[in-house]
């Protein structure tokens, strides 16, 4: 038996791969929020719809540009909608004096 007491043996720390590896996100940059826009059967909303996925990739104070250009986009489509095509309708008539 001997009086020396033996050197535990120098262990490395296990090495991650790099493709394991995360990369760490700087919280400050812009991230998608990927929320489900779903699509509304109307090809021009629908249009307008997406353009809000601009903004993902925005500093917030460049989401303001386009939201408020999507908001005059539906704003308009909307519009579109109470206008009557065509000539306007023949009065009614009960309108009619006599």
């Amino acid at each position: 038996m001997s009086d020396t007491v033996p050197e535990p043996e120098a262990r490395e720390a296990p090495v991650e791969p790099e493709s394991q590896a995360v990369p760490e996100r700087d919280p400050a940059a812009p991230a998608a929020l990927n929320v489900p826009r779903t699509p509304t059967g109307n090809a021009e909303v629908d249009a307008h719809l997406r353009r809000l996925g601009d903004a993902d990739h925005l500093a917030t104070d460049g989401h303001v540009e386009v939201y408020e250009d999507v908001h005059r986009g539906l704003r308009d489509a909307l519009t579109a909608l109470d206008a009557r095509p065509g000539p306007p309708a023949p009065p009614s008539p009960s309108t009619y004096t006599r």
